[in-house]
């Protein structure tokens, strides 16, 4: 079974999704992640993400190897997850995510990753492009505000020193990319269901998931 969780940054998606699979017992699979260890890689290899470069962020990326478990992202064999969550390579993911090419081959590498498997993922594109027949779609949204504010304080609990306005910005400048993107930008499936986490904690969230699910008697 596939469960697709889209939606823009700071929505909660991924906080959710992580719960949703312990709950479940499905594989989890941070699709996101995935993106954000590419643009690490480039960034600590001096590589500007753009449309010039991409030809060489293909070929860094032939000698690369991405992979998710146990909650944790592994680049080259490498376990990075504490080295992707400042916003310098949350916009570097966003751009990275951009380019056709290199989305392809996640797609591929995401696809081959969850089969034969009960999986969530969580992402931009899952239930539009990487599993559009999954069995169950959600897309997770917030208000800018609500979203910023979550992701500032996150990145104070993490003791890192952080401006709300810049936070603010550099999240309105990632939903314009993921948005705006040639190649399978996020928009809503027609027929996923959106849950607004606005005013809602994690556990509603995951509760009003439950239900809907296990009306299918899955739970």
């Amino acid at each position: 079974m596939i469960i697709a969780i889209d939606g823009p940054s700071g929505a909660g998606k991924s906080t959710v999704a992580k719960l949703l699979s312990k709950k479940l017992g499905f594989e989890y699979i941070d699709t996101g992640a995935m993106y954000r260890a590419l643009a690490y890689k480039a960034f600590i290899n001096n590589i500007e993400i753009n449309e010039e470069n991409e030809d060489t962020i293909n070929e860094m990326i032939e000698c690369t190897t991405v992979d998710y478990y146990d909650n944790n992202i592994y680049l080259d064999n490498e376990n990075i997850e504490s080295l992707i969550r400042d916003e310098n390579i949350s916009i570097g993911a966003s751009k990275i995510s951009a380019l056709q090419s290199v989305r392809l081959k996640m797609v591929n590498l995401q696809r081959e990753i969850a089969k034969n498997k009960d999986v969530i993922l969580d992402g931009r594109d899952i239930g539009t492009n990487v599993f559009p027949n999954a069995d169950y779609k959600f897309y997770i949204t917030a208000s800018e505000e609500v979203r910023a504010g979550r992701r500032y304080e996150q990145l104070v609990s993490e003791g890192k020193q952080v401006n709300f306005n810049s936070v603010f910005s550099d999240l309105k400048q990632r939903d314009k990319n993921d948005s705006t993107r040639k190649f399978s930008p996020l928009r809503k499936a027609e027929d996923a269901i959106l849950i607004d986490t606005t005013n809602k904690d994690t556990d509603e969230v995951i509760g009003e998931i439950a239900d809907i699910i296990g009306g299918r008697n899955v739970l």
